[in-house]
């Protein structure tokens, strides 16, 4: 009987494995088993702070808007001035009133004016 080479799956599986885990230090980037085990621990890592980063970005968002508040003396509080935003639907949401409050005070100013009309 002729000699039967295995197929080249299993080894372009490791391969593609092998170029994902050639960042990580000592034996999680040279030994299979724990390359397979890093590699699952990073995208359970990675797929948890996409959801973290979200809520940390919208807290300090939060933060910002509420620290413009209170230097400029408009309002009394961030949760009162949101309240109000929506009431008068001035719908900005807290991305842009953070920038606004960063870059341009004067327009925080001039949109706090419109609420409390």
């Amino acid at each position: 009987m002729t000699r039967i080479k295995r197929g080249y799956t299993a080894r372009r599986r490791r391969t593609k494995l092998r170029l994902f885990a050639s960042s990580f230090r000592g034996a999680h980037s040279r030994l299979t088993r724990t390359m397979t085990q890093q590699r699952i621990r990073a995208l359970v890592s990675a797929h948890r702070d996409r959801g973290r980063r979200k809520r940390d970005f919208r807290r300090l968002w939060i933060t910002r808007i509420n620290a413009a508040i209170h230097e400029m003396g408009v309002f009394y509080s961030y949760n009162r001035f949101v309240h109000n935003l929506y009431k008068k639907q001035l719908l900005l949401n807290r991305k842009i009133l953070a920038q606004i409050a960063l870059l341009n005070r004067n327009c925080l100013y001039t949109i706090s004016n419109e609420i409390k009309k």
